[in-house]
């Protein structure tokens, strides 16, 4: 029997048994689910109804992440999944699916956030060894400008000390074919290191 999307099947509100009327309609179709698992990209292009096209994602290993406070959206390489609010199987297995909670890689955010604000992001002190770079007055000042802003919160400063950000996927790997999100700030990140740590 195939995948059906139909409730004709279901029992009433009442919990009476309805009458089977007809048999299952090519518009009530479902499919396999996509399972996205990290590696090489591969993805499938599914015709479905009306000549319109999904794209299933069964392998990712990067997607296009927000970080929301700053403005900014980097290119980054998918690390693993770190906690599900659906399943706990889905963490053991590596599966991408939206809302799943994963690590990214941190070098592309803290590569922008050093050559836009001028400082060092999650590196000791101690390591910085290297001579200061020769820049232009106008360029200082436009540092000191935006060093104004450049405040960011201890729990994420601390995962660029890791060279990781916690991470939430927001696209639907298994109809657009990407593993797109945003990295965790404020309350929802401690959410969701509260939910990690339980774990």
């Amino acid at each position: 029997m195939g995948i059906s999307r139909d409730s004709r099947h279901k029992r009433s509100e009442t919990g009476a048994k309805r009458a089977q009327y007809r048999k299952k309609r090519k518009f009530e179709l479902g499919r396999q689910a996509a399972n996205t698992r990290i590696g090489p990209k591969r993805v499938h292009e599914v015709r479905v109804r009306g000549g319109n096209r999904k794209f299933r994602a069964l392998r990712l290993d990067s997607g296009n992440f927000s970080w929301g406070s700053e403005g900014v959206a980097k290119k980054t390489r998918i690390i693993g999944v770190v906690f599900h609010p659906s399943n706990n199987e889905l963490i053991r297995t590596n599966t991408l699916t939206k809302s799943a909670i994963v690590q990214i890689d941190a070098t592309p955010f803290r590569q922008w956030y050093e050559a836009h604000y001028g400082q060092t992001l999650g590196k000791k002190q101690a390591a910085q060894t290297a001579e200061p770079v020769q820049r232009s007055k106008h360029v200082e000042r436009k540092f000191a400008e935006r060093t104004k802003t450049a405040k960011v919160e201890t729990s994420v400063a601390n995962q660029f000390g890791n060279g990781r950000l916690y991470a939430c996927i927001s696209s639907r790997p298994g109809q657009s074919g990407r593993a797109d999100g945003y990295v965790l700030e404020g309350e929802e990140l401690q959410h969701y290191l509260r939910k990690i740590q339980k774990k």
